[in-house]
């Protein structure tokens, strides 16, 4: 196994904006009762200044504040790996490299945009901040990101992860986060994104002394997720790599898969490839069309392939891709064919989550288990047509908190969904 270090001097000092190099601009969101298109106005209840100009920056580079990298640099740069085991073990003459997000305070990726998340709202003035989540590892992220700058933060967590995941909820806590089950009104149902988001955007709209703050699907979400493509590039050439030639990451609302691949968008012959599962198939199966963030209809509408706000996905491990919709940004590419989709049933995730542990070594999170499976299958492409590619992905989040679902998978509990 090799492993690329940028030193910490190379940290990215600015994120990467996609919406300026796009080919045509991003149809507008919508108000949920006049359906105009809203304004900063509109969003300033939910959200800090700061935050909606870079929803809707036209400039290439946003810097990054210098209290924000002094948090980021607890963890980051984050090392770049050369799965050469893994290669050895399927034959291929593919290189298979994986951006390990893993070591962040939370296990994963989120903390990259709750960092500034927090700092941006308490610049403003805002001492609490609501949020949902879906796996926990949002929620963790934000629990620890308010507690850098002595914020509250409250979670309404998806009930089917609240149950199966009881040492997220632990956590959170640590780190002075209150968490609760979601939907709060409906005990007997599952849950979902979309009714944990209408959760917390109640809760913030109805405090003056609160804000909102979602780990996926915005732009600026997306945007402050780039600083992980961003050394990825850097990373490559360090690994005597020019680009490769496939980036994959999972897909649920599109702030991993954005943040490694967003970079690559410019780059002429790089294949983008959002994997999502089979039981919430949103890119692969849903329509695009303007629709709600949220299950009650309280968001601005966005333009987006969806499933509907009110589809209830079952209640599969990866709890992070359980979302009826996906970032306009992400929509669009896979729309214009950018970008391709691909879902799995996550039995075949686990398989691949299995195969890797016992090759490479680490438990992956469910939702990197399904960018794992694609790169696998990638990797089996190139031995059967003998093609050395270039095979990157984003290995989002560690499984150490989603050992029940290991647990369910080696005893035959699994729900091939």
């Amino acid at each position: 196994m090799a492993r690329f270090h940028l030193p910490p001097e190379q940290l990215p000092t600015a994120w990467f904006n996609l919406l300026p190099r796009l080919d045509s601009p991003l149809d507008p969101p919508l108000h949920p009762a006049t359906r105009e298109p809203v304004g900063p106005d509109d969003l300033a209840p939910l959200f800090p200044m700061a935050l909606i100009q870079q929803e809707m920056s036209p400039e290439p580079w946003i810097d990054i504040p210098g209290e924000v990298l002094d948090i980021l640099r607890l963890w980051r740069p984050t090392p770049l790996v050369r799965a050469e085991r893994l290669e050895a073990a399927l034959d291929t003459p593919a290189r298979i490299y994986f951006k390990d997000e893993s070591g962040s305070p939370a296990g994963s990726h989120k903390p990259n945009t709750a960092v500034p998340q927090a700092f941006y709202n308490k610049q403003e003035g805002i001492n609490r901040l609501t949020t949902e989540t879906g796996a926990g590892q949002w929620g963790t992220a934000l629990s620890f990101a308010t507690r850098q700058f002595d914020m509250e933060c409250k979670v309404y967590m998806v009930r089917a992860s609240y149950d199966q995941k009881p040492y997220r909820k632990i956590m959170m806590e640590v780190w002075g986060g209150e968490v609760v089950a979601s939907p709060i009104d409906d005990p007997d149902s599952p849950g979902s994104l979309g009714t944990a988001i209408t959760d917390a955007v109640r809760d913030a709209v109805t405090r003056d002394d609160s804000h909102y703050s979602l780990g996926s699907v915005l732009n600026h979400v997306l945007l402050h997720q780039t600083i992980i493509g961003l050394e990825a590039k850097e990373q490559l050439r360090m690994a005597g790599e020019d680009l490769p030639d496939v980036v994959i990451a999972p897909c649920g609302g599109g702030s991993n898969l954005g943040g490694l691949s967003f970079p690559f968008v410019p780059d002429e012959g790089v294949r983008l490839v959002a994997v999502e599962p089979a039981s919430c198939p949103t890119l692969t199966e849903g329509s695009f069309e303007y629709d709600f963030g949220d299950s009650a209809g309280m968001t601005p509408l966005l333009p987006m392939f969806t499933l509907g706000h009110d589809f209830m996905p079952p209640s599969i491990h990866a709890g992070g891709l359980r979302y009826h919709g996906d970032s306009p940004i992400v929509s669009k590419l896979v729309k214009e064919g950018r970008m391709e989709a691909i879902a799995y049933p996550q039995g075949k995730v686990f398989d691949a989550a299995i195969q890797f542990a016992n090759i490479e070594g680490k438990v992956a999170a469910p939702e990197a288990a399904h960018a794992i499976r694609v790169a696998i299958d990638e990797a089996l492409a190139c031995k059967e047509s003998g093609e050395a590619k270039v095979i990157l992905f984003n290995y989002c989040g560690h499984g150490h908190l989603d050992l029940a679902a290991y647990d369910d998978y080696l005893h035959g509990r699994l729900i091939d969904a």
